[in-house]
């Protein structure tokens, strides 16, 4: 069942506001646990951390900054 842009742009902004926060926790966390001894593997490890938060809601974020789709089009002659 496809999501309406309205129920999309809510559930990117709790995504946003409440999912991403608590993932940096999670993904710092768990980077100092891991403990990479090399800059470049630390890089690499934030870099494909940063990535993979968004794959899964990638369906969601798609379109959010374009105009609502299900909106009635607005007439420009006044």
């Amino acid at each position: 069942m496809a999501l309406s842009y309205k129920a999309r742009r809510r559930w990117a902004l709790v995504i946003l506001l409440v999912g991403l926060p608590v993932y940096i926790l999670v993904a710092s966390v768990l980077a100092t646990w891991l403990n990479p001894s090399s800059f470049l593997v630390t890089l690499a490890l934030y870099v494909g951390l940063g990535i993979v938060w968004v794959l899964p809601f990638k369906s969601i974020f798609m379109g959010i900054g374009q105009a609502d789709p299900d909106a009635p089009p607005e007439d420009d002659a006044h």
